[in-house]
């Protein structure tokens, strides 16, 4: 094997260690689509990093060996936060920190949105194809983005007492900095491929929420600063689209998602399981008062997940499929479909650092979890 091919298989297996992985596949995929995002001189830097984010100076004292000077890896390192190939955290800091980008669900591909190519993308459908995307009844999985109601779809009595973490309108009163807007990447690649969604015209969609993240976003010139006004605007339009608002899987998301299951790389997945609520992280779920149905099937067309379906002239919900998004509630005029909260409430992680070590430990187990603490403890590469 070639020095350079080393190098890249050497950052494959350095990525799959980080919460969403990045298998290696049999096509030699995987190293396509790491040549394509990444320099040799790039990737020996992004096998340095931690998935802990980390001050110039801790990686610096890692690659110096290399001859390099602190300002010619900090000028890398900036590079390859423009091309989307790693984090920067500054909110609590008085300097940057740098750590690795996962490759998936808001990571290195989702920041090559406006910068897509068709070779790309469909490498990295491969990709999805050879590790991700087949079904695994039976398996339960901690996915990396969930599922709320749209605000109309919940009752006016019980909207005093949906959760925080559940309730997008909080979500969005509560972002502690300004919000930013990118355009969907999942839209965006059906657009490039020739097969352009069939659900919405809209493509600017995603809302990144936190200080870091938005600002990540403006800096690598794919998102752009909004008003909450301009965010609850979105989100209005997205409704009536008959969108799912998939925010990430914590009480403190770093983005909001707006999707439909003829794009979005998890709801097309989803669809091609048999049970996708099991999968799925969601307090709600749709019912039918029967006797109001009058069999228009709008509420049929509008589910993004295949659960509405026509029995005995009546649109029934298969609640083996059923995320509780709301969308068909909305669609009803007479009043038809109903949201309920399910019996036992979901409540997800706090934070993404908390959500990443909830996988982490699953996938690695908890006396490996002890030993990545120790290690950043003492300042070692996580």
């Amino acid at each position: 094997m070639d020095p350079d091919s080393q190098i890249y298989r050497d950052l494959q297996r350095h990525l799959d260690r980080l919460p969403m992985g990045f298998p290696e596949t049999e096509s030699g995929v995987d190293i396509r689509l790491l040549k394509r995002l990444f320099t040799p001189e790039e990737a020996k830097i992004a096998i340095q990093l931690s998935m802990i984010p980390e001050p110039l100076k801790r990686i610096y004292n890692r690659v110096k060996k290399s001859g390099m000077s602190i300002e010619e890896i900090q000028q890398i390192l900036d590079q390859m936060l423009y091309k989307g190939t790693l984090l920067v955290s500054e909110e609590g800091y008085d300097e940057k920190h740098y750590s690795n980008a996962g490759f998936f669900a808001g990571g290195i591909y989702n920041f090559q949105v406006d910068r897509l190519t068709r070779d790309l993308i469909k490498d990295y459908r491969q990709h999805m194809e050879e590790t991700r995307l087949k079904p695994k009844s039976g398996q339960k999985r901690i996915l990396p983005l969930r599922t709320i109601p749209v605000e109309k779809s919940i009752p006016v009595p019980e909207k005093f007492k949906v959760s925080n973490y559940d309730n997008v309108r909080k979500i969005i009163e509560d972002a502690r900095a300004q919000i930013a807007v990118v355009n969907c990447i999942c839209r965006q690649s059906q657009d490039l491929l020739g097969e352009s969604c069939t659900k919405t015209h809209l493509r600017e969609t995603c809302l990144m929420i936190t200080p870091d993240h938005a600002k990540r976003h403006v800096d690598m010139g794919i998102g752009r600063y909004i008003t909450k006004e301009e965010a609850f605007d979105i989100l209005e339009k997205a409704q009536d689209a008959g969108l799912v608002l998939q925010p990430e899987n914590t009480q403190q998301p770093d983005a909001i998602c707006c999707c439909c299951g003829d794009c979005c790389v998890l709801l097309k997945s989803l669809k091609k399981h048999p049970r996708p609520a099991d999968l799925y992280e969601t307090n709600y779920y749709v019912g039918v008062v029967s006797e109001l149905c009058t069999g228009c099937e709008e509420c049929v067309e509008r589910c993004q997940l295949d659960a509405r379906d026509m029995v005995d002239r009546v649109a029934a919900v298969n609640l083996d499929r059923c995320i509780g998004c709301g969308n068909c509630v909305v669609i009803c005029e007479y009043d038809a479909n109903r949201l309920y909260k399910k019996g036992e409430e979901t409540i997800p992680s706090k934070d993404k650092d908390a959500l990443n070590m909830k996988m982490l430990s699953k996938k690695a187990g908890k006396s490996n979890i002890q030993i990545m603490r120790m290690k950043k403890l003492l300042g070692l590469k996580v």
